[in-house]
């Protein structure tokens, strides 16, 4: 990895980099440090959210330029009240050698973390098992089911998108196959509660507080036993 032949113009047009060459304040060292090992910085500006990553031996810097459904501060605002749902599209390109298609495409939930007083974003595809089991901790069955719902409106959507870019078919699948597990894992989660619904509902609760329910509990019992002790007399009887 190089560090002497950065594209300085293209990150000083982006403000990655000041006039100084220094990393601009937003970016922490971890950051730079990451950014400088291929990682991707992420910008979001309402709608509209740009990618930055150094290629080639950090002698370039690949940008894409996406769009988003609902405005970011809407998102923020509303996940207070309930998770959020987004998505991210941009334009389907060529790499540079011309002959593999990228999918600019992602979608996300937008979670609300009582504890720490944060909304956290999390990818369908890279944070599939972590939203999932978030979603599931919530015991909300209406939440669940929007949940589901928006896992397959990803399915159908790269569904479509396989005939259509056959070049990346391969990792399309990939995508599918997460999209799949996710929704198979909410089916039986979905089915567990209602199991236990059922369950719950067959159970009758007793209220030892309840002075006529105890005593005719206690009743209950000494009459039991009664008719053990006179059984066993018959038995003794008969031998």
């Amino acid at each position: 990895m190089e560090n002497n032949n950065l594209p300085t113009d293209e990150l000083k047009k982006f403000g990655i980099i000041n006039e100084d060459l220094t990393f601009s304040k937003k970016l922490s060292a971890e950051d730079i440090q990451k950014f400088l090992k291929g990682y991707t910085i992420v910008a979001d500006n309402e709608k509209n959210r740009a990618t930055f990553q150094l290629t080639e031996n950090n002698t370039k810097l690949k940008v894409i330029f996406l769009e988003r459904d609902k405005s970011l501060s809407e998102v923020l605002k509303k996940s207070k009240e309930k998770i959020q749902y987004s998505e991210i599209k941009g334009q389907y390109s060529i790499n540079d050698a011309k002959n593999s298609a990228q999918l600019n495409f992602s979608r996300q939930a937008f979670v609300y973390n009582n504890k720490t007083n944060e909304i956290v974003e999390f990818d369908f595809i890279k944070n599939a098992k972590e939203l999932t089991a978030i979603i599931a901790d919530k015991k909300d069955a209406h939440e669940l089911n929007r949940y589901k719902n928006e896992l397959y409106k990803l399915k159908s959507f790269l569904l479509k998108k396989i005939d259509q870019y056959p070049e990346i078919a391969k990792k399309i699948k990939n995508d599918l196959n997460i999209v799949s597990r996710e929704i198979n894992s909410v089916k039986s989660i979905s089915r567990n509660e209602k199991q236990i619904t059922k369950t719950g509902d067959s159970n009758i609760q007793l209220n030892v507080n309840d002075r006529d329910v105890y005593e005719d509990a206690n009743r209950l019992r000494e009459e039991n036993e009664e008719q053990s002790e006179e059984n066993e007399k018959k038995r003794g009887f008969r031998r």
